[in-house]
Parts: structure tokens; sequence; C-alpha cells
């Protein structure tokens, strides 16, 4: 049977190259001082529908529904902040702030396939809560390059695209005016920011024709996107940035807005230099989401972002230096260290004895389940990466120990193999 579209199998080397994404990723967070948390698979419908807004609904992955009466409806999760914001507003008293925490887990989305992005992908989402200064936003973006240059990359390799939702408001503010002389609204905000997020693929005519409903023109629009004078509430965060030694790797980027509803401030998005990939990361400040979800008994700042493996995969391949890094880490993962060779059938016993003393201390140690011919075990040895093949044989309790790259050989006691 086939595996369903858009959904991912993971044999060994696709699943060593997962796990080098992962383990980068864990070890940059924590060298932070991020800790990990984690959250449902599933959560309720009504946790998307009220803050997500209405794309990221049209994208899920729906369960358990059902005609009992009160039935709660549940989706598979499509992102963790607002799962986040739930645990935080159910607790917030547990715990110090600003709270600093990571996760890496596995999102699903409904929506078309192509490059770069697939219905089931595995995200590292960063997140800070309880500051609403400037340096969390620059603690939070210099992370988010870190991750990056851990995998190999530079700033000739990709760029952090910054941008503010503040500013986006102002300009609405001072420049939008309905057509049919209602009220500006709320909505009509976010039917803005996605007219804006979507200006920059877009034809000018077909974005000058959607704006007219605000009675602006799409010259207008695009000429604030394209302006370089950082805001108030950006300077100090490039400033930090530059005094880090990271200013190389950011951009003011008007440009960016961010598609989903619960955004406030300041916004980013990751992207590869050579614009082969889709967005690499992307986030920003989420100040009200907690009070909205905890129907305004929690008040906290928040700042967050997310960086899925799929695009980050596809742009390791492409960059030489972090191929090599990856295709390197990737050969160290071989299945054992040690392979124990049982030259004699009848000393299986004390073999098997060895092999659980060798896995005890921590070493990575395989052997042939059933009887097998010598040569057998050296060519299962060499298959497995093992670096030292232990032979028991004629000269037991001595052993003969060989390594295998150079098949240099030398005979060890019983008592010395342990220091192998």
């Amino acid at each position: 049977m086939d595996k369903l579209p858009g959904f991912r199998d993971f044999y060994p080397a696709d699943c060593a190259r997962r796990n080098y994404v992962l383990e980068t990723w864990r070890g940059v967070a924590r060298r932070y001082g991020f800790v990990e948390f984690d959250g449902p698979v599933v959560e309720s419908m009504e946790l998307y529908e009220k803050k997500s807004g209405g794309e990221l609904v049209g994208q899920l992955f729906t369960v358990g529904v059902t005609a009992e009466p009160g039935a709660v409806k549940g989706a598979l999760r499509p992102e963790m902040t607002p799962t986040l914001a739930r645990m935080v507003a159910a607790r917030e008293r547990d715990f110090k702030k600003p709270l600093k925490w990571f996760c890496v887990p596995n999102f699903f989305r409904h929506e078309r396939q192509q490059r770069g992005r697939l219905r089931e992908f595995c995200q590292l989402n960063c997140d800070i809560i309880g500051e609403s200064s400037p340096a969390a936003d620059a603690e939070l973006l210099a992370v988010q390059i870190d991750m990056l240059r851990a995998c190999g990359l530079t700033e000739r390799d990709f760029v952090v695209r910054l941008s503010s939702r503040t500013a986006w408001q102002d300009f609405f503010q001072a420049n939008a005016k309905r057509a049919d002389g209602a009220a500006l609204t709320a909505d009509d905000e976010y039917e803005f920011f996605q007219i804006v997020d979507k200006a920059e693929r877009a034809p000018a005519e077909k974005t000058g024709a959607v704006l007219t409903k605000f009675s602006m023109s799409a010259d207008t629009v695009l000429a604030f996107m394209l302006s370089k004078e950082p805001t108030a509430e950006l300077t100090p965060i490039i400033a930090d940035l530059q005094a880090r030694g990271l200013g190389a790797f950011v951009e003011l980027d008007y440009a960016i807005v961010r598609g989903l509803a619960y955004y406030t401030g300041v916004v980013f998005e990751v992207f590869d230099r050579a614009k082969n990939e889709r967005a690499v990361a992307g986030g920003g400040r989420y100040d009200r989401l907690l009070s909205l979800m905890s129907d305004g008994k929690v008040d906290l700042p928040a700042l967050g972002f997310g960086m899925g493996d799929v695009v980050l995969l596809n742009l390791l391949d492409e960059i030489p230096a972090a191929k090599a890094k990856l295709d390197a880490w990737c050969a160290a993962q071989h299945a054992c260290d040690l392979y124990v060779v049982i030259a004699k059938e009848e000393l299986r016993p004390q073999a098997l004895a060895l092999v659980q003393e060798l896995r005890d201390s921590g070493k990575r140690t395989d052997f042939a389940l059933a009887p097998a011919k010598v040569g057998k075990q050296f060519q299962a040895a060499e298959n497995l990466g093992a670096r030292l093949a232990v032979v028991i044989g004629e000269e037991w309790p001595r052993v003969k120990v060989k390594t295998l790259a150079t098949r240099e050989e030398r005979e060890v006691s019983r008592e010395e193999i342990s220091q192998l």
C-alpha cells in the first residue's frame, strides 16, 4: 500500500538527516537558555478558529467529529503558538518570567504540496514569554541566526528580513479610507495585512485592484514596502544584533508582514540569499494572544518563531559547505562501534556476557544473532560501520582486536576489553 501524499517515510538515512537538524536545534536552543516543552498532537478546533485566522483554519485536519450534542471537534495541530498560549495562560503563575521555551514537534496542514511544503513536517519553535523589551526580540533573532550558523550556513547564504506590524498599522491608519465611506475595522486591517503579505509575489495591477476598497494605490503601498528607515521599535533591535556581531545577517524589509492574525509588532522571515526556497523561518511578537485566550486574566508580552525541517534540509543540500557538514554527521551515525565476532560457537555464552558488558558501559555493540562464518561476521561489522572487531576464539579469555580501517590486529586480555 502506498503512503498518503504529503507524508514522509524515514528510512535510516533519511532519519539521520532529520536527526541532524533536530539535534542541532536542541543544542543551540539549550545554549541560549531555552528549555523544551511539548503539547498534545490534537487540540480543540475552537483554539484555531478563534486565534489563528481563516487561512490556517482552512488547512486543518479534523478528528473526532461526532453527531453527539456538545461534542468537541478536534484538529491535528498545524502550529504551536496557540497551544503554547493556552498552556501558559493555564499555569503562568507557576513559572518565573521571562519564559524561554522551545519545542521540535511535528505538525499537520491540509494544503497543496509543493517544494518545501508537505502536509506533515517537523518544526522548531522558540518563544519568549513575559518580556517586552527590544532585547527579547534581539535574543530571539540571535538564536534563530545561530540555528542556521550551526548548520554550516553563513551571511552569504541566508538573510533575516526584519519588519514591523506596528509600522504597517500606522501606515494603514494614516492612508486607508473605506471607499464605501464606512469606518475602518479590525477586520479591514487584517484584510489589508493579507494584501501586503501577498503583494511582493502578486502583479502590481492585482494588488492595486484589491486596494481600491481602502482608497489606496499599489504605488503608495509598494513605496512603503521598499523604504529602509527603521522605526523607533526596530532601531534598538538592529543595534543589539550589531553589538553581537550578527548585523550582517539582518536586513530591514517592510515587505514582510506575516499572514497570521495574532502578530502585533516586530515580525521577520528568513530566506536563502539565492531565493531558491520558501521562507526558512518566520515569526514575531504576539503580545495580545495570551490575554485573548484567557479572557483577560493573563496579559503577558510574547514573541516567537518557527523553522521547518523540509525547507531547511533543501537549503542545506544546495550549499556545499553545509551539505558536507550534514553528510559527515550522518556518516558518523553508524550502527555500532564494536562488533563481537564469535569464531568458536561453543564460546557464545561468554561472547553474550561480553556484549552485555560492553553495552552496559555505553559502547554501541553488535554481534551475529545466529551462527555464521567468521568472514561473514567481519563483513557484517564492515557494513555496520564498526570501528573494531573483537574476536572470541581459541585465545579466550584473551581476545583478538582488529581495527577495521587499518586491518591492524592486536591481542588483549579479557579485562582490557572494556577500555577499547
